[in-house]
């Protein structure tokens, strides 16, 4: 199971079955779902978001550690605004990928940064070596929060997922690098 974590404004925990309807205004959203990797058809309605969400909870308790998931809430008003993930890169699980999903209305506020980094600093404090981001090559927001966390760019590939994406790397050196403001 995901460990939880919380930031300034945040917190990342577990997925419940109850976070459904939250959900599917995310997953449902097909300006969210066209970017995900692998790629996946917007979640149609509650009764298939269940059925997402139990898939998910079920995969992240057989998941190594430190891979997981998270539903993403707003510490204020405890509203789920997005998931997160730490997961292998196919094919061969080799690599590790965090990523994240907003709900449109939650852009432009800074929250996939703060996710991201508090992943990636926990994995990395967890002992991983390094992460990597992928992301489609016009997905412009995305690549700019990936930069926004510290991330390096690797690289082109169509290695995972069977489609091109562009590569990054993030290593514990990297956030030291940034500096205690994490």
């Amino acid at each position: 199971m995901s460990a939880e974590l919380v930031t300034e404004r945040l917190t990342l925990r577990p997925w419940r079955i109850e976070d459904a309807e939250a959900a599917l205004a995310i997953y449902g959203d097909s300006g969210v779902s066209r970017w995900l990797s692998p790629a996946m058809d917007p979640v149609a309605d509650v009764s298939a978001m269940r059925l997402v969400l139990q898939q998910w909870m079920g995969e992240d308790n057989r998941l190594m550690w430190p891979a997981g998931r998270w539903a993403i809430e707003r510490r204020d008003d405890q509203r789920l605004i997005g998931g997160a993930v730490l997961l292998p890169l196919p094919p061969r699980g080799e690599d590790m990928e965090m990523g994240w999903q907003l709900l449109p209305s939650a852009w432009g506020h800074g929250y996939a940064t703060e996710a991201g980094l508090a992943i990636a600093k926990w994995a990395l404090d967890e002992g991983l070596d390094e992460i990597f981001a992928v992301v489609r090559p016009t997905n412009n927001r995305g690549e700019a929060t990936i930069r926004r966390i510290g991330m390096e760019w690797v690289g082109e590939t169509d290695k995972y997922y069977n489609m091109r994406l562009q590569v990054f790397r993030l290593r514990a050196s990297d956030l030291a690098a940034q500096g205690p403001h994490l």
